[in-house]
């Protein structure tokens, strides 16, 4: 029997262009893969007493989520996000005072002391969810995953840094590595300096077309690339998904490399769909008979 998974942090709706909305958010979209495959995570995050809110719980509800850790928030709304794409890429209008931005850690579940612990760094910027991982971090006793995801204007280098310090492993994309460490050393060199400097355990960072980058404090490292040309619907989500199958990995202490190359598979399966979570357990059940999740 494997720890229990936390993943602390945000949930939210996802607007696009074409006027359709999608129940997102990095750590939302996290729990939910590993749901799907079978890991049973405590999802901690704060939702409206509002129809979101309400939609929020009921897709967990159905998707057999522990709910524990969901809070309900009578002030602030479930939050959102204005999706438009720039040159192929997701950009994001981020609305601020939302209910994801105020996780009380009076009303944290003290399940799962043990288990890994994700958190990514959008719900970290109000206090009143800082006090609250904070507080979580206090009971827990298993490893920590940051996954680094910088959105402007919600971060700040040092509180970022700071974050960074606490964690065992961390994942960030090459521009976010580039903005937290800006020495103009060739990438291999950038990640090894940034590892020791923070004293992780192991440090992933992705590249986008290119794929991901890996290495851990043993000495050990990974590459993978796509292999196959795949029709890319969208890519809001990829990197989420990604992040799912390292923390399955992590959690279930598969071979870095081992880890990567499925992390990838599972990334380009999802970017042909619309959307960062799939709704039909249909799509995960290839990936949960290979690597025999169950």
């Amino acid at each position: 029997m494997t720890n229990p998974i936390l993943i602390f942090g945000e949930v939210l709706f996802d607007h696009f262009p074409d006027g359709s909305c999608v129940l997102g958010g990095a750590p939302f979209n996290v729990a939910w893969h590993l749901q799907a495959f079978g890991q049973q995570p405590c999802f901690i995050s704060r939702v409206g007493l509002d129809a979101m809110g309400d939609a929020v719980l009921t897709a967990m509800q159905e998707w057999q989520m522990d709910v524990s850790g969901l809070q309900r928030d009578r002030l602030h709304p479930t939050g959102t996000v204005q999706v438009s794409i720039e040159q192929g890429e997701p950009s994001y209008a981020i609305v601020p005072e939302q209910a994801y931005d105020f996780i009380a850690a009076s009303e944290l579940p003290m399940n799962g002391a043990d288990g890994l612990l994700y958190h990514g760094s959008l719900a970290l910027r109000h206090e009143v969810s800082r006090r609250a991982l904070a507080a979580l971090k206090q009971q827990h006793r298993g490893k920590l995953f940051m996954d680094v995801n910088l959105r402007e204007p919600w971060w700040n280098k040092t509180d970022i840094v700071a974050l960074v310090d606490d964690a065992d492993w961390a994942k960030l994309n090459h521009h976010e590595l580039q903005a937290l460490q800006p020495e103009p050393a060739g990438l291999d060199v950038a990640m090894s300096l940034f590892l020791t400097a923070h004293k992780l355990e192991g440090l992933i960072v992705t590249l986008g077309e290119r794929g991901a980058l890996a290495i851990n404090a043993p000495g050990e490292s990974g590459l993978v690339t796509p292999t196959q040309t795949v029709e890319i619907v969208d890519t809001v989500g990829a990197g989420d998904a990604f992040a799912s199958v390292l923390m399955l990995g992590i959690n279930l202490g598969w071979p870095l490399q081992l880890t990567l190359e499925r992390a990838q598979a599972f990334a380009s399966a999802l970017v042909g769909r619309r959307g960062a979570t799939i709704q039909d357990i249909r799509f995960y059940r290839p990936f949960v008979q290979s690597w025999m999740l169950r």
